[in-house]
């Protein structure tokens, strides 16, 4: 029998266990995720069966917490943040708080942890994950919402703390926490020496390859220099700056997100980041040990309440406190409790760094499955109390009467109402003059760099990057477009980019460019659009219109014969 590698068994079994479990999580309307932990579980050390490498494992997973950093980093924006600052701030601030002191004391009850550990223990706990909740508010129509944009300014801000967890806890476990001050200043000055280097060079630097790249119009070579620019950055921050891999990588986002880059990189990263996320949470499950589960289920019960207190019921009252609307309140709160990679991530540091126990990694992981289990009913159940408490008269009167904090709409953003435009070669150009010159509102998506950047000397609103990808076309806004206009030149395509405006808009108008009578008929069939402009009919048209009152047709008869030609041959012939 032939020797199969353990890099390669272990690959095709952890992938295909993730994959088979992954659908079955989704089926039974679960985050994937979950499939990926179970995966694990079956894969680990601690269960029968086949056995995967976990140093190899342990290997992959941080290239993949390093792209889903980075993945962060993409969608990271100062502005989404200000943009709602006064009640995400504050909110953030004190959840992360009250989900810590209730984790801590899970920690010191449940293992006896010194207050450090437990602090440690308790973080881990109370910060949810950014990959479930923006699916559930997804899934539930709400991420483009005002509750959406709390939630992800809520979420900004507890990434930016595990951020800087991530640092903190192997400099307190280095150097104890007498001498942390000193730890940390030696950090701080690693970490700005870092930031120097990549904001001074990278800022510029970085942007300017892939924009090389991106002009020689070859996906595959723009493709691999973004993934080379995140794991190139995290590991020149590890080797030179002593920064984690993982912080490199997210630090290497934040710089492409800030340029008109960004939501092609996402596209570009997301499926590699996908895969080597799957193996980060499949390395997770490797670390759960059934046996100590079941030895401590009392602390994985309380640590679970603790998840469900201090961020799902903790984020309820105090969006309440800050004056949000009972209903807005009860969304956010039902997509945020739970935990997820960062817990991962900082639980898995914390003991790899003799921070916290091995024993503590089961009820973490208990915890976390129990959550993501609970995620729908946690929903009801906060707008079930959210319905209760509206109906208090004294409620009411409190809020009418007291204004909350405002939030402001982000400065630059795509306006409602705009038009989008998919396409600035000879079709799109036109129309997106016609539009400028009438002052209307419009953005133009193109995938090629070159033409891309024509449209903004032009001085128009533009997005880089292929439209038919849901990071690309998201950043359109959609969801709030009047008019999407599709002057592609490949049928198939623009059925794709139709299929994801509609996903986000099912009632936004459509004009769109055909080159036959079957792509006329795909697009307005069963998903029919407002226009279909066949451009060779047209030209046709306009001859035959010519011809006509030229030879003496009468302009009413011409018209008549023009609308029924327009209409097609079959309708032509039926008459």
């Amino acid at each position: 029998m032939h020797h199969v590698p353990p890099m390669l068994a272990t690959l095709v079994v952890a992938l295909t266990l993730a994959l088979g479990l992954g659908v079955a999580a989704r089926a039974l309307r679960l985050p994937p995720l979950f499939g990926y932990l179970v995966a694990g579980v079956l894969v680990g050390p601690h269960t029968p069966g086949f056995i995967a490498d976990a140093e190899l494992t342990a290997m992959l997973a941080e290239v993949g917490v390093a792209l889903l950093l980075f993945g962060v980093g993409l969608h990271f924006r100062l502005q989404d943040l200000l943009a709602v600052w006064r009640i995400a701030l504050p909110g953030a601030a004190a959840q992360v708080a009250v989900g810590t002191a209730l984790g801590a004391l899970v920690g010191s009850s449940g293992f006896g942890l010194a207050m450090g550990p437990a602090l440690a223990f308790g973080l881990v706990l109370a910060i949810a994950s950014t990959a479930v909740a923006t699916r559930t508010l997804e899934q539930s129509g709400h991420l483009s919402t005002q509750a959406g944009r709390i939630a992800l300014g809520w979420l900004v801000m507890q990434d930016l703390v595990a951020v800087i967890a991530l640092v903190v806890v192997p400099a307190a476990a280095a150097s104890g926490l007498a001498d942390l001050p000193r730890a940390l200043g030696r950090v701080v000055l690693e970490l700005l020496g870092f930031g120097a280097c990549v904001f001074l060079l990278g800022r510029r630097g970085l942007p300017w390859l892939l924009t090389a790249l991106a002009r020689g119009r070859s996906r595959e070579l723009f493709t691999l220099g973004v993934i080379v620019a995140a794991l190139g950055v995290a590991f020149g921050a590890a080797v030179l700056f002593g920064v984690s891999f993982a912080l490199g990588a997210f630090f290497a986002g934040v710089l492409l997100g800030e340029s008109d880059l960004g939501h092609e990189a996402a596209a570009e990263a997301m499926p590699l980041q996908r895969v080597f996320t799957a193996l980060f949470f499949v390395s997770v499950g490797m670390l759960l040990d059934p046996a100590a589960l079941l030895a401590t289920p009392l602390v994985s019960a309380a640590a679970l309440l603790a998840v469900l207190l201090g961020t799902g019921l903790a984020t309820f009252l105090l969006l309440l406190a800050l004056r949000v609307e009972t209903a807005t309140a009860a969304i956010v709160a039902g997509a945020l409790a739970q935990i997820g990679e960062f817990s991962f991530l900082l639980g898995k540091v914390a003991i790899m760094e003799g921070v916290l126990p091995t024993a503590a990694n089961a009820p973490l992981i208990a915890a976390a499955f129990g959550a993501i289990l609970l995620t729908p009913l946690s929903q009801r159940m906060l707008l079930w109390c959210a319905a209760r408490i509206d109906q208090r008269p004294g409620y009411r009167s409190w809020q009418a009467a007291t204004q909350g904090p405002a939030i402001r709409p982000l400065e630059g953003s795509i306006g409602a109402g705009q038009a989008i435009v998919v396409g600035y070669g000879r079709v799109g150009r036109v129309v997106a003059a016609a539009l400028q010159r009438h002052r209307l509102p419009l953005v133009v998506v193109e995938a090629d760099r070159r033409v891309a950047e024509a449209a903004m000397a032009a001085g128009l609103p533009t997005i880089w990057g292929d439209a038919s990808r849901p990071e690309v076309m998201a950043a359109a806004r959609p969801g709030t477009a009047e008019l999407l206009i599709l002057a592609l030149p490949d049928a198939a395509l623009a059925q794709q980019v139709l299929q994801l405006a509609r996903q986000a808009n099912p009632g936004i108008l459509v004009a769109a460019r055909v080159h036959d009578d079957d792509a006329m008929a795909a697009l307005t069939g069963d998903d029919p659009v407002g226009l279909a402009v066949m451009g060779e009919r047209e030209i046709a048209l306009g001859i035959a219109d010519f011809a006509l009152l030229r030879l003496g047709v009468e302009a009413s008869a011409v018209q008549r014969t023009i609308e029924m030609l327009r209409g097609g041959p079959a309708e032509l012939m039926a008459d």
